[in-house]
């Protein structure tokens, strides 16, 4: 029997960047729970092409939602050719039936409990249109297949990718975590973590919890227990737990170079409506000095565009993450995902642009604005983005205390190709635009008022844009 798993990219004909590049996971631990008498293929998109044509007799394709167009673009290709197809991942998870009109069957949430029972019915005939998971106990599995992952699938810095926990305790409104791994946290056992990490051969590593820290003793035990081990990691924590001067030196001990914090808006009104633990950034600021004192990488991770928000927004960011000195960020456009209480909203409040997933990417407009239009939450993003990772904005935020310079300027330097990759995609992403309001046009339920109006100032205000764009970059 041969097993197909993909990884599917955005676009057929656009790879992402190979600077940033962050690898997967998902394909390597269905890969692992598919008996030996499979043969299996892992393919990911953004590193080679899908052959079509190859001899399978079962294809898997894992999307979230800014790639699932593609994949139902590859579904179809492969049930063309007469092979059985199986989506999942978190789109699949959050809109099932739309994923089974593109599929043979639909693995909704984690796949432990269910693909070992899919393949059976598959062999014997009698395929399901849906396998749904339970709350599994994470710790009676298999590690992933890391033998399977391509060359290099990790990007430059070349990590690999592991887990400790699932699930995540908080309900933020724009995040669907919950919705697939559940709010209850479930921890792996230290010795199979450790078990993973010699397993898998890597020396750089990417924690893909959503809170590494979340768990004080288990993540102190775990800690220890790395260290021998002489490898380095990055993962992501909320800025909450950075107050434990003990966690965080033992996560520095044990190899940490980086870690991602979602601070989520510099907004206190945001904040407040959040309801995040510390509506004054005066705590966020105190806990970046901490993290920078240990010698580590301090990423940010803000989104702008929430309800409220004015352009003061874009200054407001910009002057936070240089005053503090802030190594990287990823400075996000407000997507509101479906599953989300976000999406709910605006699309009750009929709020929506498109229900083309391929524009909920983090850097398109999807969803009108308040009080800002579209073209203001476009234009304010991007001069955004261009002004921190400008040149001479690099150099100011250098902190010879932290260390770990390579990383700094690697990291830079590929968001910085990034950046500039999106200025020079600027008539692109006006097309986007306009073809959000043709969809519009044709979708009455999910029209914006005052759309039209705001996509003619963007065709008028083009070269503005483009040329405060361009001279942003060269003032250095």
């Amino acid at each position: 029997m041969r097993l197909v798993l993909i990884s599917p990219g955005r676009e057929w004909h656009k790879r992402r960047p190979y600077t940033l590049r962050l690898p997967q996971l998902a394909l390597n631990v269905v890969a692992s729970l598919t008996p030996d008498r499979y043969q299996i293929t892992l393919v990911e998109e953004d590193l080679e092409d899908i052959d079509f044509d190859q001899d399978c007799d079962i294809v898997g394709i894992s999307a979230m939602t800014a790639n699932i167009t593609r994949g139902y673009e590859v579904a179809a290709e492969f049930r063309k050719r007469g092979k059985t197809v199986i989506l999942g991942g978190v789109h699949p998870t959050v809109l099932p039936e739309e994923a089974s009109r593109h599929a043979d069957s639909v693995v909704i949430g984690e796949a432990e409990d269910t693909w070992p029972q899919l393949l059976d019915d598959f062999e014997h005939h009698r395929l399901q249109k849906s396998y749904r998971s339970k709350n599994i106990d994470v710790s009676n599995f298999p590690s992933p297949r890391y033998d399977l992952t391509p060359k290099r699938a990790g990007g430059f810095f070349d990590v690999t990718p592991i887990v400790t926990t699932r699930g995540c305790p908080y309900d933020c409104e724009f995040c669907g975590v919950p919705d697939f791994y559940g709010k209850k946290l479930r921890s792996l056992p230290v010795e199979r973590v450790v078990r993973d990490i010699e397993v898998s051969g890597g020396r750089m590593f990417l924690f893909m919890d959503d809170n590494v820290l979340a768990k004080r003793a288990y993540m102190m035990e775990l800690f220890t227990a790395m260290k021998p081990l002489r490898i380095q990691w990055i993962g992501q924590s909320s800025i909450t737990f950075v107050r434990d001067t003990e966690l965080i030196r033992a996560a520095a001990e044990s190899g940490c170079q980086g870690l991602f914090f979602g601070l989520e808006s510099v907004s206190t009104r945001t904040r407040t409506r959040m309801r995040k633990t510390a509506k004054d950034l005066s705590h966020d600021e105190e806990s970046i000095r901490k993290v920078q004192g240990e010698g580590i990488l301090f990423h940010a991770s803000l989104v702008v565009g929430f309800d409220g928000e004015d352009e003061s927004i874009f200054d407001d960011t910009l002057e936070f993450l240089m005053r503090n000195r802030i190594a990287t960020a990823s400075i996000n456009v407000l997507t509101p995902y479906p599953g989300t209480r976000v999406f709910d909203q605006m699309q009750g409040q009929g709020r929506l642009l498109t229900k083309d997933w391929r524009y909920y990417d983090h850097s398109c407009v999807v969803f009108r604005p308040s009080p800002m239009t579209p073209l203001q939450l476009l234009e304010g993003h991007q001069r955004t983005c261009m002004e921190f990772y400008k040149l001479s904005s690099i150099a100011r935020r250098l902190n010879p205390s932290v260390g770990h310079m390579t990383y700094y300027i690697l990291g830079n330097l590929g968001y910085r190709t990034r950046v500039r990759r999106d200025q020079r995609n600027l008539p692109n992403e006006i097309r986007r635009l306009q073809t959000l309001e043709e969809g519009a046009r044709l979708n009455p339920g999910i029209s914006s008022p005052g759309l039209g109006h705001s996509l003619i100032q963007i065709g008028t205000s083009a070269l503005t844009m483009r040329r405060d764009l361009a001279r942003a970059d060269s003032e250095q």
